[in-house]
């Protein structure tokens, strides 16, 4: 579903730099990226955007309603997001395949920007690959490309902080993969905004990446799908418009659906084979833990706990399940497993 506006002009691809609240993203300042939806879209021409409380049009009122959304501007309450949904195989010569499911969670909380607007986003996440027949979460899978069995490896950020603020901020650099060397042009964060008949009221992003991997094929010869990552990562957002339009709520519970394109996943073992996987689920945020899928909750509770609660502070480097595996795996030898 893609909803156009009005007046917002384009931006070139050099310029078009963002990243999310979602699964660690970033982008390298020397790749060629697709324009934003935010760029082409931005806000809808119903009234109900404009206020009473948060104008949608402008850069200021973007940034109350992202920290509202992604946490809750009464700085330190946390803000629990969930995920759940598949993973699927892209290869040439045959169907997409269902590979398994994937769930998890995230725990986040707001801290101020350094005296500038807006707030630092601190993070951490955890998902769970798990067996579509049986509901189990894995240890170990059968690859359906290669019917090969190989280790599972869940993933687990800690952490993955964004700054939220009137402009674009520079990309994360993933521990100095992805280092800016230009200086970035201010550009307003007016994001894509629509209303849905007359109590919903919908956002939008999208977020294509291109930058270099951690994985670097003549190392990590069974792990890596080359030199480069090439990542998409696809938001929508379903939440109250009365809620965002109510200046006593800190923090908006939404509804809504993530979507992922990434290489084939490090633990599948398949090297530089043609072909990428997607993630498709249904994702939500809340202010409370307890309204968690509480399978998610009790299995991290029992096997990542810290991972309930957000970092203590603003600490780093923020890196995406790609190169944490790099950094924390092994790489296994042509025909070991």
């Amino acid at each position: 579903m893609k909803f156009m506006g009005t007046g917002v002009p384009l931006i070139n691809r050099r310029q078009a730099l963002q990243f999310s609240s979602g699964i660690g993203l970033g982008v390298a300042a020397s790749t060629i990226l697709s324009t934003p939806a935010e760029a082409i879209g931005g806000p809808g021409n119903d009234a109900r955007i404009n206020g009473p409380y948060v104008d949608l049009r402008t850069k200021e009122g973007n940034m109350e309603a992202s920290g509202r959304i992604y946490g809750n501007i009464d700085a330190g309450v946390p803000k629990f997001g969930w995920y759940d949904g598949y993973v699927m195989g892209v290869a040439p010569g045959g169907p997409v395949k269902n590979i398994c499911g994937f769930k998890g969670m995230s725990a986040a909380k707001l801290i101020p920007n350094e005296g500038k607007p807006g707030w630092r986003k601190v993070l951490r996440e955890v998902g769970f690959y798990y067996d579509l027949k049986t509901g189990e979460i894995m240890e170990e899978m059968v690859n359906p490309y290669t019917d090969e069995k190989v280790r599972v490896v869940h993933v687990a950020n800690d952490p993955f902080n964004q700054t939220i603020e009137p402009y674009y901020p520079p990309p994360p650099n993933y521990g100095g993969l992805n280092e800016q060397k230009e200086p970035l042009p201010q550009i307003p964060v007016i994001l894509t905004w629509n209303v849905s008949g007359d109590e919903r009221l919908l956002m939008e992003r999208h977020i294509h990446l291109y930058y270099p991997a951690a994985l670097e094929p003549n190392k990590w010869v069974r792990e890596s799908s080359g030199p480069m990552n090439r990542v998409s990562e696809m938001f929508f957002f379903n939440m109250s418009l009365e809620d965002m339009q109510n200046a006593d709520l800190t923090s908006i519970e939404y509804s809504g659906t993530w979507g992922r394109i990434t290489p084939w996943l490090p633990w599948m073992l398949m090297g530089q084979a043609p072909g990428n996987v997607v993630y498709q689920t249904f994702m939500g945020g809340y202010d409370k833990l307890e309204d968690i899928p509480q399978d998610i909750v009790e299995y991290t509770a029992k096997n990542y706990e810290k991972y309930l609660t957000p970092p203590p502070d603003d600490y780093g480097p923020s890196l995406s399940s790609l190169e944490n595996y790099a950094r924390e795996q092994e790489p296994i030898q042509p025909g070991g497993v």
